[in-house]
């Protein structure tokens, strides 16, 4: 989304981007929860108006549906020779500079996928005045296709850690559910607060059969001040007019705390949760950012240690884990 400044000199959110997403499922996973979660982050930003999966094959007939309902095209993936995987990427590159180069409402792509080979298609991109979302497996990523994106994010800090059902978007949302999708929203904004138009905007993209009326409410901002009281994650205000929602700094920390007690426990969660989305290693740094979006105040100095990597021994010693190294020498966790 391109930021517009208001009278007052915000920038709001006001012109959604049109997006062309590329998704190499091997490097996906090709589960339907993180194909849905990689989505639905990319919806946040605008709309996705060419999608396209390479690498489909029948083990990935869950993902059908999902495919379908966002009108998504495939690229089956036909065993031939050594090179398979080459064909694939080079496929992926003949179709993006095609949607650049002849679709003029595309102004923006995610490419799912962390090779370094991409680079040269980045560049191409960024050439032509395209926004480029890379997005990839820590334990894949090349830091040169990390660098090169105009935005770079590891696929394990998209996923949202939640199996997903037919019923999350089929059906009615709860409050519950409009809560939680706000709180995302606002996360993934850069100050932090939207206007009430522009959040529901997004939360059409995200969910089209969203209405305030099917959850009791006649109007968005009578929803809004509900839902902010009940839940307090975020606040409400009016503002020249405008309905500002913001999200609530109460909400970005739980209380809880770290401790030589409970840390071994609460890494044991976390790994867990990554091994259950399909996540067999991942970059120390991210696991280091996932234990602090639920304890913001940690550090290793907590539980008697100085450095992160002191952590990781510690926890490696506690069998929860063990530290592997790439071909680039850097360091990566393997869940175990």
């Amino acid at each position: 989304m391109r930021a517009v400044p208001d009278m007052n000199g915000r920038k709001d959110d006001i012109m959604a981007s049109h997006f062309a997403l590329f998704v190499d499922l091997e490097n996906c996973g090709g589960k339907k929860s993180m194909l849905m979660d990689v989505i639905e982050r990319v919806k946040i930003r605008g709309d996705i108006l060419i999608g396209k999966v390479y690498g489909y094959t029948d083990s990935y007939s869950d993902l059908k549906e999902t495919l379908l309902s966002n009108t998504f095209t495939v690229v089956p993936s036909l065993r031939f020779g050594r090179n398979q995987k080459n064909s694939m990427d080079i496929q992926l590159v003949i179709d993006a500079l095609d949607v650049a180069y002849r679709n003029e409402l595309i102004d923006s792509f995610c490419i799912v996928s962390g090779d370094s080979d991409y680079v040269p298609l980045v560049g191409k991109l960024k050439s032509m005045g395209k926004f480029v979302l890379g997005i990839s497996r820590s334990e894949a990523a090349s830091s040169v296709f990390m660098s090169a994106c105009s935005e770079f994010q590891f696929l394990e800090s998209v996923a949202s850690g939640k199996e997903r059902t037919n019923a999350d978007v089929a059906e009615a949302l709860t409050l519950s559910d409009v809560n939680e999708l706000i709180v995302t929203i606002l996360r993934e904004s850069d100050s932090g607060e939207m206007l009430a138009s522009e959040v529901k905007s997004v939360l059409l993209r995200l969910r089209p059969n969203f209405s305030e009326k099917s959850v009791g409410y006649s109007t968005f901002g009578k929803l809004l001040t509900r839902l902010s009281q009940q839940f307090g994650s975020f606040s409400v205000a009016s503002e020249q007019y405008n309905l500002i929602v913001s999200m609530s700094q109460a909400h970005a920390s739980s209380g809880e705390q770290i401790t030589r007690e409970n840390y071994v426990s609460i890494f044991a969660r976390i790994l867990s949760e990554y091994k259950e989305d399909g996540f067999d290693r991942v970059n120390p740094s991210i696991l280091k950012s996932a234990v602090q979006a639920d304890y913001p105040d940690f550090t290793e100095r907590q539980i008697g240690l100085r450095r992160f990597s002191d952590v990781l021994r510690a926890l490696e010693r506690e069998r929860l884990l063990s530290l592997e190294t790439d071909e680039g020498g850097n360091m990566l966790v393997h869940i175990r």
